[in-house]
């Protein structure tokens, strides 16, 4: 497996310097944050971003992300930030750009939100597939949000059964939705985007929020288990440290880097 770090563990840091501490610490892959992407670009161009990340030995993995994706007011909101990153993609050699559902509409059921899902996802397909890019979708395992496992996010993408949509687990949103390991294996390999390896506190599945994640280890998800599941149906790309803890944003941003590393090598390794 590659190591990815995901702009959202340092997310007070610009992309610049995204760049330059994964590189440093060793990692493979970037997963860029696409708000970091847009502050950039205000004062320099896309061959910029790519000078530096060749420059760091690094790889592009994925541009993270387009949100809300399933709220058919924000529809065309949606689709023409499609069209900007998948061109940005593009100039940056980056395969992926992750897609996230939002709340579901009012009485909405099942059936509804994931024909809705559905009718996002093919339009944004035939947005970003023609510019060589793939969407990743990910499912959000807290109570508001429309799709919340693993199950549910597979439904959707074996539903549209396109090569260029897949999926991402995210380990906090796997335990925080209650995802089983059993729904893991259900998956095609060649559909899993990323894994989005992190930890959490000790507290209800219910509460936690994002700013509750934990460096790998450090908290309470199986994550060995996780990790042992999708290798088992022979995925073997990219795993992608994804924090959004604001007590680490406060820190040195190479040493949440090195640690992060450190700490995820770990659990791959253990």
């Amino acid at each position: 497996m590659q190591l990815g770090f995901n702009g959202a563990t340092t997310m007070t840091s610009n992309l610049e310097t995204d760049i330059r501490i994964a590189g440093e610490a060793g990692f493979d892959a970037l997963e860029i944050t696409a708000t970091k992407l847009d502050r950039f670009l205000e004062h320099h161009a896309l061959a910029d971003a790519r000078k530096l990340i060749d420059a760091a030995k690094l790889k592009t993995h994925a541009v993270n992300s387009i949100e809300r994706i399933n709220v058919a007011a924000e529809r065309d909101k949606v689709l023409a930030r499609t069209r900007q990153l998948s061109e940005w993609c593009r100039a940056l050699a980056c395969p992926w750009i992750i897609a996230v559902p939002g709340h579901p509409p009012v009485g909405a059921t099942w059936a509804h939100i994931r024909d809705d899902t559905l009718a996002a996802l093919r339009a944004m397909n035939e947005i970003a597939a023609p510019l060589g890019v793939n969407l990743a979708f990910e499912f959000l395992g807290f109570p508001w949000c429309a799709v919340q496992t693993v199950a549910q996010a597979w439904e959707i993408v074996q539903t549209i059964n396109l090569p260029t949509v897949g999926m991402v687990i995210d380990t906090c949103h796997f335990y925080a939705g209650n995802s089983t390991l059993d729904s893991i294996k259900t998956i095609d390999a060649k559909k899993l985007a990323v894994l989005h390896i992190n930890d959490v506190e000790p507290m209800p599945k219910e509460k936690i929020t994002d700013a509750n994640r934990l460096f790998p280890g450090d908290g309470v998800i199986p994550l060995k288990d996780i990790v042992g599941a999708v290798r088992g149906i022979g995925f073997d790309d990219v795993v992608s440290v994804e924090i959004f803890r604001p007590e680490y944003w406060q820190r040195e941003p190479l040493a949440v880097a090195r640690e992060a590393r450190d700490k995820t090598k770990r659990i791959l390794l253990s």
